[in-house]
């Protein structure tokens, strides 16, 4: 497996624990606000970092404030971007440099593999903590760790 086929792996991966992530906030009749939150911001920063990778000059909110209902369909708007991100790219384009500003008004070039698994780790940090936000709330959260996908059959 080269490179681009793992990050489209890790892509196919990231959608499947977003949309766990969704379902077990959406089985907690009140989901703890803090999760909901959580998972507004990694959809946001995803929609980000796919923006700067386009090199679009509207940039997306990194902490959006989103319902369950927009969150899902974000989830989905996202899956099609990437993936259509994802299949136009050639196993050179992952050393290519993107530059772009930092929400904090800081300007730096990281090339676009990096950024790729910058966005992939990104996530899987952001959905232990909506684990633990719904599990102190009293709720079971979805299990979305990689090898369970994987055990699944959620992945190829």
């Amino acid at each position: 497996m080269d490179g681009l086929q793992h990050l489209r792996r890790l892509f196919d991966y990231d959608d499947w624990a977003n949309r766990e992530a969704l379902a077990s906030l959406r089985s907690a009749m009140s989901p703890p606000t803090r999760a909901l939150k959580v998972l507004a911001h990694v959809l946001g920063a995803e929609r980000l970092w796919l923006d700067r990778l386009e090199e679009s000059k509207k940039p997306a909110p990194v902490w959006p404030d989103l319902t369950l209902e927009r969150c899902h369909a974000e989830a989905e708007e996202l899956q099609r971007h990437w993936r259509d991100y994802l299949d136009d790219l050639e196993p050179a384009d992952l050393d290519r440099a993107i530059a772009y500003t930092n929400t904090k008004g800081e300007p730096w070039s990281n090339t676009v593999g990096d950024i790729l698994t910058h966005v992939a780790l990104h996530s899987v940090y952001h959905r232990g903590q909506i684990a633990s936000d719904l599990r102190a709330a009293g709720h079971e959260p979805a299990s979305t760790d990689f090898i369970h996908a994987v055990r699944q059959g959620f992945l190829e």
